[in-house]
């Protein structure tokens, strides 16, 4: 059913099962591998992770990002006629959106999904937690150099409908000069990782292409973090990265908002951490560095 996806009484005709067995099946499945796995192949980035991604990004020019951003639909045939006005948007079907985070690599690093096919990625955004570790202070903070200048806060290359966020580094809809048609064409060829991620998650994994027939949204959320988990598990295996074995991470870290007892403190801390993601500022120097040198990659070369 995860492979090949289609109806669940489909199963009826070569393994001789019910329709109510292969589903209560599926989802025990899903549930026992989303407890089982989540910890290791739905991680966040921690210190190694986030210096080999940026690592890696720098040679494509990139240095700083972590991965590209982006959000995919997922047609829900199951869903219930009274809801299919708030889960129909542009695509014109009830749809559920995956927002992911992907590397070169294809592995997702970053998945939130059950959201309504009625928002847009940036509604999507604002319900994400992708900057949730990174305001508890949980994330691990690494400086680079770009055009001679240093940057604190490693970012995602996203679609023009983003905001100008630090984090975010968003393509040129209507570039003019020469630097800015070269950077464009750069930060589009980049973030097609994640778009690539979605086709092999699809391809691989049949019942992600849709339509979905289950009613529940829980179950399609274990259904969709189960296909993430094993997609990753099929990166690991078949990329052969040279990467250090994972391990569990240690009880004793601490992060800096665990040790703040002031209410007032604390809000203070949380308003700052998000001032420190939503800089417009920091957006706009980046986006210089980032051009500056990429022409100096590039010059007027087409990408």
């Amino acid at each position: 059913m995860v492979v090949y996806g289609g109806p669940v009484n489909r199963l009826d005709e070569f393994i001789k099962i019910e329709e109510s067995t292969a589903k209560e099946a599926l989802l025990k499945f899903c549930k026992n591998t989303i407890q089982l796995y989540t910890e290791q192949y739905l991680r966040t980035p921690n210190m190694y992770d986030t210096q080999r991604l940026m690592n890696e990004n720098a040679l494509h020019d990139f240095p700083g990002m972590l991965g590209s951003l982006d959000c995919m639909h997922w047609e829900w045939r199951g869903c219930p006629v009274g809801w299919q006005g708030q889960f129909t948007g542009h695509v014109g079907i009830p749809t559920l959106i995956l927002e992911a985070m992907a590397s070169y690599d294809l592995w997702i690093w970053h998945a939130f999904f059950d959201i309504a096919g009625s928002h847009n990625d940036l509604t999507v955004l604002r319900h994400s937690h992708i900057f949730n570790e990174f305001i508890r202070g949980h994330t691990p903070t690494e400086q680079f150099i770009i055009n001679g200048h240093v940057h604190h806060t490693p970012y995602y290359l996203t679609g023009g409908i983003y905001p100008q966020y630090a984090t975010l580094m968003r393509s040129i809809s209507h570039p003019h000069t020469a630097q800015e048609k070269v950077f464009a064409k750069a930060q589009e060829c980049v973030h097609k990782d994640v778009e690539r991620a979605f086709g092999v998650l699809q391809a691989r994994w049949g019942i992600t292409r849709g339509p979905v027939t289950f009613y529940d949204t829980a179950d399609l959320r274990r259904i969709m973090m189960t296909c993430i988990i094993l997609h990753n598990m099929t990166i690991e295996d078949e990329r052969h990265i040279d990467i250090d074995p994972w391990v569990p991470p240690l009880d004793d870290n601490v992060s800096s908002i665990n040790q703040i007892t002031s209410p007032t403190v604390l809000s203070h801390y949380i308003h700052m951490r998000v001032e420190q993601i939503s800089d417009q500022q920091s957006n706009t120097k980046l986006r210089k560095d980032l051009m500056a040198h990429i022409r100096q990659m590039y010059g007027s070369i087409d990408v």
